[in-house]
C-alpha cells in the first residue's frame, strides 16, 4: 500500500522502487512461517501467539486513547487465551474469554475509544484462535494453513505486480490510494489458483475440486477486504503504517491484514460445517 506520490515515483524508476526491502522482509517472514508450520505444536503456537501480541500492541497504539499499556495487557491476555483454547478446539470458551478481555479494554479506553479498543482485541484474538485451531485439526491441519498461505501470499504478490504493470482505475482511492481493480482481480484469481495447486499437490486430485476453488476464491477476495479494512482504520486515525517493525511492510498488522480475514473466514467455515475437522471441511464437500 503506497501513496499516489510514491507510486508515481516508483513508475519512473521502473515501477518497483520499494521492491528491495519488501522482498528481503518477505523472505524472512515466509521462511519463518513455513518452518514453524512444518514443525507445528508449541513452536507454531508461540510464533502466532507473538504475532497476535504484536497485532494488539500496534492496534492499541494506532487508535490512541487512555491507558494504552493496560489495554495492551488485557488484549495480550485475550490473545493467549485464544491460542490456548484454539489448540484444544474450544471455540465457545475462546469467544467468551476474548469478549471478556475486549470489554475490559473498552472500559479502559474511555468513551471515545471504547469500540475501537474492543475491536482490536477481537481482531488479534481472531487471528490466534483461527490459525491455532486450524493447525491442530486432524490430518489436514498443516495443509489447511499452507492452503491459506498460498492464497494470501499469491493474492498479495500478484495484486502488487498486476497493479503496477497493468494499472487502470483505482479500486477505492478514498481508502487505498495504490490499489487498482486490475491488481485486485489479478491477485484474487492468482491467489485462488495457487491455493488450488497447493491442495492438489499437498493432498491429491480429490482435494482440488471446484468447491475447493470456490473456497479459495472467496478466501482471496476476503483477504483483500482485510487489506482495505486495515487501510480504512489507518486512514481514520491518520497513520501511514501500523508500526515500523518490518522494513518495506510497516508493521505486523500491515503484513497480516489479509491473512487475518482469510484465516478467520476459513475457521468460521470449518466451524459452521462441523465434523470431521475444521481443516478437512475446507476440502471435502
Amino acid at each position: 500500500m503506497v501513496s499516489g506520490a510514491v507510486e508515481k515515483g516508483a513508475v519512473k524508476g521502473g515501477g518497483f522502487a520499494d521492491l528491495g526491502p519488501r522482498v528481503a522482509s518477505a523472505v524472512i517472514l515466509v521462511a519463518s512461517a513455513i518452518l514453524t508450520l512444518y514443525v507445528g505444536g508449541d513452536v507454531f503456537a508461540f510464533f502466532w501467539l507473538f504475532a497476535g501480541f504484536a497485532v494488539n500492541w500496534e492496534w492499541q497504539g494506532l487508535i490512541g486513547g487512555e491507558r494504552r499499556m493496560a489495554r495492551i495487557i488485557a488484549g495480550g491476555a485475550a490473545v493467549a487465551a485464544a491460542a490456548a483454547f484454539g489448540r484444544n478446539g474450544l471455540a465457545g470458551v475462546a469467544a467468551l474469554e476474548v469478549a471478556a478481555f475486549a470489554g475490559v479494554a473498552a472500559i479502559l479506553a474511555g468513551r471515545e475509544r471504547r469500540l475501537w479498543a474492543a475491536t482490536g482485541v477481537f481482531y488479534a484474538g481472531a487471528l490466534t484462535f483461527s490459525v491455532c485451531w486450524l493447525r491442530e485439526s486432524l490430518e489436514f491441519g498443516l495443509l489447511a494453513i499452507a492452503f491459506l498461505f498460498a492464497i494470501v501470499w499469491g493474492t498479495d504478490i500478484f495484486a502488487y505486480f498486476g497493479g503496477r504493470l497493468i494499472g487502470g482505475p483505482k479500486l477505492w482511492p478514498r481508502v487505498s490510494a495504490g490499489k487498482t481493480w486490475s491488481g485486485t482481480i489479478a491477485g484474487v484469481v492468482s491467489g485462488a489458483l495457487l491455493g488450488l495447486a497447493t491442495a492438489y499437490f499437498g493432498g491429491g486430485p480429490a482435494l482440488a475440486s471446484f468447491e475447493t476453488f470456490l473456497v479459495a476464491v472467496t478466501a482471496a477476495a476476503i483477504s483483500q477486504m482485510g487489506d482495505l479494512f486495515e487501510s480504512s482504520v489507518k486512514r481514520r486515525f491518520g497513520v501511514k503504517d501500523s508500526s515500523q517493525l518490518i522494513p518495506g511492510h510497516g508493521g505486523v498488522m500491515d503484513r497480516l491484514d489479509g491473512f487475518i480475514f482469510a484465516c478467520a473466514f476459513a475457521a468460521a467455515l470449518g466451524l459452521a460445517r462441523g465434523d470431521p475437522s475444521a481443516a478437512a471441511n475446507l476440502f471435502f464437500w
